[in-house]
């Protein structure tokens, strides 16, 4: 009887290894995601204001050249972007409004054929674009929001920290009769509400 029980214990602890070693561990490797910025679904929407009324004037630019490197996270994605704005895609709904903002301004200031930048965006939804405009690089203070693959930042430009008054001066001369209120002044601000939107590609 003893030696049955013992046979019997070897039996089973034979099953049970043979068992063990036909079975395979199943490793579940988890999906990576990679972001990247579309220069297609891009905007950057501007609204300038005139008079010492404060009436805005709104504009957009048509083009923009991104480049980048994939990221393992939107705010990764977006700060590996350095852009390139071509100042001729200026766009508002005015042709001669356009070709005056190009010729009276981006002319009058130095190397702004394009304007250059990239992003420093932190956790907390804030963060600055260090903007090249005038031969001078300087950090523009920006808020944003991602709404799932959405991204929106907001941000207001003083030109006189771009060293640009000739420029607007020599704007606000071409456009004075235009830039004149209903008390009789000639003004263009400095100040300069930036908005720019994208849709981040996930892959």
């Amino acid at each position: 009887m003893k030696n049955r029980n013992i046979l019997g214990l070897f039996l089973l602890t034979a099953l049970t290894l043979s068992s063990c070693k036909k079975t395979k561990k199943t490793v579940v490797k988890k999906a990576t995601k990679s972001y990247t910025i579309d220069a297609k679904t891009t905007t950057i929407n501007w609204i300038a204001y005139k008079t010492t009324d404060k009436v805005p004037v709104k504009g957009k630019f048509t083009k923009i050249t991104l480049n980048q490197e994939k990221a393992a996270t939107p705010i990764e994605a977006l700060n590996s972007v350095k852009f390139s704005i071509p100042v001729a895609s200026i766009f508002t709904k005015d042709t001669i409004r356009d070709a005056k903002l190009v010729k009276f301004f981006f002319e009058k200031m130095i190397n702004t054929n394009n304007i250059t930048g990239s992003f420093d965006l932190k956790n907390d939804n804030t963060g600055s674009l260090l903007l090249t405009m005038n031969g001078i690089t300087k950090q523009l203070p920006v808020t944003f929001v991602i709404k799932d693959q959405l991204v929106t930042i907001d941000g207001t430009l003083n030109l006189d920290n771009w060293q640009a008054q000739a420029a607007l001066s020599a704007l606000n001369i071409a456009c004075k009769d235009l830039h004149t209120g209903k008390d009789g002044i000639s003004k263009t601000w400095s100040e300069v509400k930036i908005e720019a939107t994208t849709y981040l590609k996930v892959e």
